[in-house]
């Protein structure tokens, strides 16, 4: 199908972008690698009367370290963030998720932020940003605001985004010394989409025992869960493979995911012990005790 009829608008300028959305409200949407909107809009599933083109925006591109803190521009592609050399330093479980992303096409054309954004429960991005603790900061033209990942996300496609808010960057928490992070993904042999995933953020003391940890996990809700049962569990505890085993069997402990026709809810629950066993356990070979 072909989409409906639509003004095409193309800012110079942060600010003149954040002017255009805030002057056309919710008759407007932002189009930035263009893979969530525009098939959208084919579908006539989304009928903006603009399109916001904020794709050559050089302000929203790039990754930094600031003030402890990994930053990431919204309009960064997915293949940037799979093979900087910073993200790959310090967070690896990130460089894991971008690199399984959609195909090559997708990952050289989509964009972090346009991912966020679209809040679908089946990305990768949401689930390994929930679990290295990040948060997003949302310009509008009179304010910016930085909200948590817990917070951001609200349900199926819906995040706290309000009509007049641009997500401008993505700021990651640095690791404290001794953390490991991971990702593992068991994804859609067709769409490549998310079955079931599992981010981690851990790290050890001086003792070599689990000082922290943070499991969240994709696939099994709206939103990104996070696996409690599972840090309550290894927190304090020696990282053996029995330890690890028995912590990932409660990973999907009050979850209650939907069954399609390629998953029921029962094979996800059991897929996710498995892939949350897995990233634990890199996770855990990437920590050195603190």
């Amino acid at each position: 199908m072909f989409p409906a009829s639509f003004g095409y608008l193309a800012p110079r300028s942060l600010q003149e972008a954040l002017d255009l959305l805030n002057q056309h409200g919710g008759e407007a949407k932002l189009l930035a690698g263009g893979h969530s909107p525009i098939p959208a809009m084919k579908l006539r599933l989304a009928s903006p009367r603009y399109l916001i083109d904020i794709g050559r925006l050089p302000e929203l591109r790039g990754i930094k370290i600031a003030d402890e803190n990994l930053v990431i521009g919204a309009l960064t592609v997915h293949t940037d963030i799979a093979s900087s050399d910073l993200v790959r330093q310090y967070l690896p479980g990130l460089a894991e998720a971008a690199s399984v992303i959609g195909d090559v096409q997708v990952r050289n054309r989509g964009t972090i932020g346009g991912s966020v954004a679209h809040a679908d429960p089946a990305a990768d991005f949401p689930v390994i940003l929930t679990a290295l603790n990040a948060s997003f900061v949302l310009r509008s033209p009179s304010a910016n605001r930085s909200v948590a990942a817990s917070d951001f996300f609200v349900d199926f496609y819906t995040t706290a985004l309000a009509p007049a808010e641009m997500l401008t960057e993505i700021i990651v928490p640095l690791p404290p010394s001794g953390a490991g992070t991971a990702y593992t993904k068991l994804g859609h042999p067709a769409s490549g989409y998310v079955v079931v995933s599992a981010g981690v953020l851990l790290a050890r003391n001086s003792s070599g025992r689990c000082a922290s940890i943070r499991v969240a996990l994709g696939g099994l809700g709206s939103v990104p869960l996070r696996a409690a049962a599972t840090e309550a569990a290894l927190q304090g505890q020696s990282l053996t493979p029995e330890v690890i085993a028995a912590a990932a069997g409660k990973a999907a402990d009050g979850a209650d995911p939907d069954g399609d026709s390629y998953a029921t809810a029962d094979y996800k629950r059991s897929m996710a012990v498995v892939y949350t066993k897995r990233a634990i356990e890199a996770a855990a070979r990437r920590a050195t005790a603190s």
